[in-house]
């Protein structure tokens, strides 16, 4: 089963691209599994809003993985060292809203 991880952010216009461009090319390479010691995260997409639509309420950047299961997104979201010194690291970026949202693929 394939777990889907969308985060949000919502940087506001006064923070450097070069702060928001790390943030969003960070991880994908960087997050290896405890045992294997290769990559986990099966695929990593991530941008700045471009939607038309007006109903971001906010957000201006959004990342979305791909993990094989839940085993290895709760070890990404809550063991991971590299997760968690990106998380730590936020503090202080300048992100003044983050919404996190899962699922599993094909799950209704």
């Amino acid at each position: 089963m394939t777990i889907v991880h969308i985060v949000m952010f919502h940087f506001p216009p006064s923070i450097p691209k070069e702060v928001t461009k790390a943030v969003i090319t960070e991880l994908k390479t960087k997050c290896l599994h405890p045992t294997t010691q290769k990559p986990y995260i099966l695929s990593y997409k991530a941008g700045v809003d471009c939607s038309c639509e007006g109903r971001q309420d906010g957000i201006s950047h959004t990342f979305v993985m791909e993990f094989e299961n839940l085993e290895d997104r709760n070890y990404y979201v809550g063991e991971d060292p590299v997760h968690l010194e990106f998380v730590k690291s936020m503090n202080g970026k300048g992100a003044e809203k983050v919404q996190v949202t899962d699922f599993v693929v094909g799950e209704y």
